[in-house]
């Protein structure tokens, strides 16, 4: 096994190549409107299981991961990196998704609480990070 292909590759950031994609939100309305129109259980019921449709999603990122680096030496390397991408992006759908489910004003929410986070991570960069030196990724919840 190469280390190029146990290792996730790290790149710097840079602007999406392609056709533009699609709004975001718009398109989580729309995933959100055909999923509602289509789900089996109402209630309270069908919010439980649309929440715990984000379990099974990161389970696949899992899953992906252990694939990409070969973790199961029954199976070797069954995943690449790139698989990886595709189930944490999943990840990040259904999430939305999910809160859309909880508010009708999921973006505005969503706003709101990144921005929090963002001042709380990098307000506390700008002051020598003293705030977060208990959190190895540098992100308190909240």
């Amino acid at each position: 096994m190469t280390e190029e292909r146990t290792t996730p590759p790290t790149e710097p950031r840079r602007a999406p190549a392609g056709p533009a994609a699609p709004d975001l939100w718009t398109s989580i309305e729309d995933l959100w409107t055909w999923l509602d129109a289509h789900r089996r259980h109402g209630g309270e019921t069908g919010l439980v299981l649309r929440m715990l449709k984000l379990t099974e999603e990161v389970g696949e990122v899992a899953e992906a991961v252990i694939g990409a680096t070969g973790q199961n030496p029954r199976k070797g390397v069954t995943h690449t990196w790139e698989d990886v991408q595709g189930e944490l992006c999943d990840v990040v759908i259904t999430a939305l998704v999910a809160l859309r489910t909880l508010t009708p004003d999921a973006a505005a929410v969503f706003g709101r609480h990144l921005a929090g986070v963002t001042e709380r991570s990098l307000g506390a960069a700008a002051d020598g990070g003293t705030a977060d030196r208990g959190d190895p990724e540098g992100v308190r919840p909240g």
